[in-house]
């Protein structure tokens, strides 16, 4: 049995390479369609319209959102290979 690549419907991760602190806004942001930064002038508004209270809502977040799941290692090269020391060829 086969797993499918790609999920019926949108998960809320955070990503790994578009992060300042934890990535929560930046996944809010990609889960939204929306540009990250957009998210994050939002929180900074929301937490200076709440004093401070939203700050609470960001550990909490950065906790229960789970990370974006690693890129897969590039495939190992066998060093008997001859074209060992050459880059790889594009298919």
């Amino acid at each position: 049995m086969t797993t499918p690549t790609v999920t019926p419907y949108k998960q809320l991760r955070r990503p790994l390479d578009d992060r300042i602190l934890a990535g929560v806004c930046s996944g809010i942001g990609r889960y939204l369609a929306v540009d990250p930064v957009l998210v994050r002038v939002g929180f900074v508004v929301l937490a200076a319209l709440t004093w401070g209270a939203a700050v609470l809502a960001y550990p909490i977040a950065w906790f229960l959102m789970p990370e974006e799941p690693a890129p897969p290692a590039p495939p190992w090269r066998d060093p008997a290979d001859p074209s060992w020391g050459q880059p790889p060829t594009a298919p």
